[in-house]
């Protein structure tokens, strides 16, 4: 395992350089994948390794493709990628294999990358817990006992086990936080617009999810950031933004960082989350940021309602043309199309002018603090044969999804975000804190956490050998 464990930017480099031939990185990748995968079960659809190592070769041979020139990744299962299955986790995809790629697929093509196969998902993405019908179960790698989170689950698995040195990730409700914390690594939702969605159907409406980078350092995802951001002429709400990697140093003295705690009370958490958030806010405080506590900016239920009436307006409109194959969802996404396909206009009306009250108060939070910080999650990871948690330190949770609230402050603005490591509890499971900004500050938030990661080092710390 001499490379799998290295730096995303170190292994690129060398293999630009010539110094790492693909070939030799793709044999350890398949030796890593044949030693641990059976046992975590996170990438799927693998392609064969006689195709992978053609491949390889090939990128030895040919000139430089791009910035990820030679690097295996695997691609999230929610993403249609040529000639590998794509099932979204749901038996009535399970034999579709696409023609052509996504945006995300084929710019990873087109940056150098061999794409090895897909990272697991929960069916159609929904609820965050790596499971499905098709595929199965992916397991943490701390604990194979317990979830391993999701939607990226897959995607974390593979990075905290050395499966991948890279992997993209999508975030709607926490898909890339939650796995991140749960799993020891890092992972960034892009300030919404940063990187394009599929130019496929609605352009305007839908404005919750995003596409992101997954990685073990703030440095890697930027890397790869680079590579998925950037506007496409077909999108019109998407812009370019200037690189991210290399990323800059910042003066730290002059950072402000604001800790939300349990949102006065909205939040409830299991024992532990929010002692071991509070000991990653003091290396910033170590590194020289000014941190400190602040009130609750915006009632949680508003959000809270505005988030849960947007979201299912908006899956619901990806799942509509499924409705005659309605009692082949899971139940959680037959809710889901039921409550969106119920809405009237005035409804929507009113949740987004919820968002957009809370978008001014936060902007105004914004102009005190760089950065905020609330867990990433509000609990830790769960036995593994639990769909999801029905109750948090005696609080019943109402809705699948409601144990994931902590989320929702982001994800309703779209802002950018990384879920950062912050350790381990007493029961050894990894848990991380949502470091989030100004719509915009992407690089900077970024940088701020690559001090952190230097100072941390968490991800070195790896699961028991599998």
């Amino acid at each position: 395992m001499t490379n799998l464990f290295r730096p995303a930017i170190d292994l690129v480099a060398d293999l630009q350089a010539r110094r790492l031939s693909a070939r030799a990185l793709m044999q350890e990748t398949l030796d890593r994948i044949a030693q641990v995968n059976g046992k975590v079960n996170a990438l799927v659809a693998l392609r064969s390794e006689a195709a992978l190592m053609a491949e390889a070769e090939a990128c030895d041979e040919g000139p430089i493709k791009g910035p990820l020139h030679g690097l295996p990744i695997a691609v999230k299962d929610l993403v249609n990628t040529q000639g590998i299955a794509s099932t979204q986790g749901s038996p009535i995809l399970a034999d579709f294999v696409p023609q052509q790629d996504d945006l995300l697929a084929a710019r990873l093509r087109a940056a150098g990358a061999i794409l090895i196969g897909k990272t697991n998902v929960p069916e159609f993405g929904l609820g965050s817990h790596t499971f499905n019908p098709v595929y199965g179960t992916t397991l943490n790698p701390y604990d194979a006992a317990r979830t391993c989170g999701g939607s990226s689950g897959g995607a974390a698995v593979a990075l905290a086990t050395g499966m991948t040195a890279l992997a993209d990730g999508s975030d709607m409700m926490g898909s890339l936080r939650n796995p991140a914390a749960w799993n020891n690594v890092y992972g960034f939702r892009p300030s919404w617009g940063r990187v394009p969605s599929e130019p496929a159907g609605d352009l305007y409406l839908h404005q919750l999810s995003t596409l992101g980078p997954m990685a073990r350092s703030p440095a890697d995802m930027a890397l790869l950031l680079d590579v998925l951001a950037g506007a496409d002429p077909r999108s019109p709400l998407t812009a370019s933004a200037p690189p991210a990697h290399p990323l800059a140093p910042l003066d730290l003295s002059q950072i402000r960082i604001g800790w939300l705690g349990d949102w006065g009370g909205a939040f409830p958490y299991e024992a532990g989350i929010a002692e071991q958030c509070l000991a990653g806010l003091e290396v910033f405080r170590a590194l020289g940021c000014q941190v400190e506590e602040v009130a609750p900016p915006f009632p949680a239920d508003k959000i809270w309602d505005a988030w849960t009436t947007l979201r299912s307006f908006t899956v619901a409109s990806g799942l509509r043309a499924l409705r005659s194959k309605r009692e082949q969802l899971k139940d959680t996404a037959q809710w889901e199309l039921d409550r969106g396909l119920s809405y009237s206009a005035m409804d929507i009306q009113n949740a987004s002018e919820s968002r957009s009250d809370w978008f001014r108060a936060a902007a105004r939070l914004f102009d005190r603090y760089d950065a905020l910080v609330l867990p990433a999650a509000q609990v830790w990871p769960f036995p593994v044969e639990l769909d999801w948690p029905k109750s948090i330190a005696g609080v019943e949770m109402d809705t699948y999804h409601r144990w994931m609230q902590v989320v929702t402050p982001v994800s309703l603005l779209g802002l950018p975000c990384l879920s950062i490591p912050v350790g381990f509890g007493q029961a050894g499971l990894p848990m991380g804190a949502q470091l989030f900004g100004r719509l915009g500050n992407d690089a900077n938030l970024l940088s701020l956490a690559q001090a952190y990661h230097q100072e941390t080092q968490w991800p070195s710390k790896r699961p028991p050998p599998l």
